[in-house]
């Protein structure tokens, strides 16, 4: 699943869709900015969901940092691989 959400992020990067939220993130004036401010917010949301046992709200929220991570990955030319190579060494 994880591999075909980086899909279409790649996929709106290269064709940039008028009207889709992806491409707003890769064509927004503040660029990277935009998308790091976001990550920062949705791990802020994590945390007060997971304090109020919210599992709804927590997995809607995890869904939402996730894939601004995969943004940004897009953004900086890395690929799931190298995100599971990491992880990888980490067992």
């Amino acid at each position: 699943m994880l591999d075909d959400l980086f899909a279409v992020v790649e996929e709106r990067k290269e064709t940039l869709p008028e009207g889709s939220y992806t491409t707003s993130l890769f064509t927004h004036e503040k660029g990277e900015n935009a998308v790091l401010e976001k990550l920062g917010e949705e791990a802020t949301e994590i945390v007060l969901a997971a304090k109020d046992d919210d599992d709804e709200e927590l997995a809607h929220e995890a869904a939402d940092f996730v894939y601004h991570l995969l943004v940004l990955l897009s953004m900086k030319g890395m690929s799931l691989d190298d995100l599971r190579a990491e992880l990888e060494e980490r067992r």
